[in-house]
């Protein structure tokens, strides 16, 4: 083999986008070729190949390691011819987690969860690479400078000095920075074990307050097995606001998805990139990319954002830990009662079973957030109040925070801007540390729905 030729130089076949074939031969001597799953890059001498199945191709590695597969470089056409030879099979570490955690994005995405599950990453040596044709085509344009981008994001990160900033800077620094058109910031419910979008760009509707489970789609698994999940081509003709849409309707019935945000996703993504912000071993969020071009986010585009994402979630702990240690003064006292407001009333329903808000039988968000809004409306509607802290939230045992990583402020940006896009009567608005103002702008009516 020619020592200059490795697997650096394919690295762009092994996206997934055009599937390789696999010929192997059994011990008497008759072969079989089989489509590949899976190809992942382990270095510029080892690939990983996906064992799922025992089947043919399975017994015939095991009785003869020697191996050819044929791959297409999706950019120019070109393809390679590759011998290989099997070494082991590894089933836990760092490389079965991601390939693990990349074929379960994929199998959420498709509804084939039950049957694409890894049972190990066949691990295997380079020992022959040779291009059989190479097409004529214009070359590639040249690579982005990437780390230059990456320095400008960084940098535009550390100037926030507060979440609701951080959220912002995150949002404009992928579209002008790194060219991401299609983007969204989920933050982790650790109580609920699901995440929640605190902002978005690209979108018709931000999907503020939209939901996903821990093992659903690629956002769902990146969560869940803390590993980046990158997929460079439409999977067969799932979109993935269907798959989402199937998924809680098979959890909860057809009639839960009206209380649900609905999500802002692209209906035919063909690139997906999926990046967990993990701090300190502690699950933050996770940092959401898409496009409708195919192969749009390549492996220098993955590392890039990668780097963005751990500071990222460094910048969302520290906000965390500021929040939680250094809420200014005690409660609010009650004020004087405000004039109410005139006007036909807002009603306000509260359903105690997920803490589900309704406004005149709109939905408007559920769960800590609801339960958040609906204290602040009953010391409105019981003591005319409308200025309140933190650490009185923190207090108030209705609401349910959890003692330890409790998420506040995410919560409490999420509850204001849900609040703005819905233009209602009621906002939110931060007046100090630790401190905001409910802001009322019509009389409310409030009913509460028993479990």
């Amino acid at each position: 083999m020619n020592e200059t030729l490795t697997l650096d130089l394919i690295r762009p076949c092994l996206e997934g986008a055009i599937p390789g074939v696999m010929a192997t031969c059994s011990d008497d001597g008759v072969p079989n070729v089989a489509y590949l799953s899976q190809v992942e890059y382990v270095d510029e001498r080892h690939l990983a190949l996906s064992f799922q199945f025992f089947n043919k191709t399975r017994r015939n590695v095991l009785a003869n390691p020697q191996v050819e597969l044929l791959v297409v470089d999706p950019r120019d056409g070109t393809l390679w011819r590759l011998r290989a030879r099997y070494l082991r099979t590894e089933t836990e570490g760092p490389l079965f987690e991601r390939m693990k955690a990349k074929l379960a994005g994929i199998a959420s995405h498709t509804g084939m969860a039950g049957v694409f599950r890894l049972l190990g990453s066949d691990v295997y040596e380079l020992t022959g690479l040779h291009a059989v044709s190479t097409p004529a085509l214009p070359p590639p344009p040249p690579p982005r400078h990437h780390l230059v981008r990456l320095r400008r994001s960084v940098e535009r990160l550390a100037g926030c000095t507060d979440l609701a900033g951080l959220v912002e800077a995150t949002l404009d620094t992928l579209a002008q920075e790194h060219g991401v058109t299609h983007a969204m910031l989920l933050m982790f419910d650790a109580a609920g074990q699901r995440l929640y979008t605190v902002g978005s760009r690209g979108y018709g509707s931000s999907g503020v307050g939209s939901e996903i489970p821990l093992d659903a789609g690629v956002i769902g698994v990146a969560a869940r097995l803390r590993c980046a999940i990158r997929i460079n081509h439409l999977t067969l003709d799932y979109a993935y606001t269907r798959g989402i849409r199937e998924r809680l309707t098979a959890q909860g019935g057809a009639g839960a998805i009206e209380s649900e945000i609905p999500w802002p996703g692209l209906a035919e993504p063909h690139s997906q990139l999926a990046l967990p912000l993990v701090c300190a071993d502690s699950l933050q969020g996770v940092l959401f990319v898409e496009s409708s071009q195919d192969m749009r986010f390549g492996w220098d585009d993955e590392d890039a954002l990668a780097a963005f994402a751990a500071q990222l979630a460094a910048l969302v702990r520290g906000f965390q830990l500021v929040a939680e240690a250094g809420d200014e003064g005690l409660p609010a006292a009650a004020a004087p009662a405000a004039p109410r407001p005139a006007g036909a009333p807002l009603r306000v329903r509260h359903f105690e079973a997920d803490g589900s808000l309704f406004l005149d039988d709109d939905y408007l968000i559920k769960g800590v957030a609801g339960r958040i809004l609906w204290h602040l409306l009953g010391e409105h509607a019981r003591q005319g109040r409308s200025e309140f802290s933190n650490r009185e939230l923190r207090l108030a045992p209705q609401i349910g925070l959890p003692e330890l990583g409790d998420n506040l402020e995410a919560r409490l940006l999420l509850l204001t801007r849900r609040l703005a896009e819905r233009r209602t009567d009621l906002r939110l608005e931060k007046t100090g540390r630790g401190r905001f103002r409910l802001v009322v702008g019509r009389m409310v009516q409030l009913l509460s729905v028993p479990r």
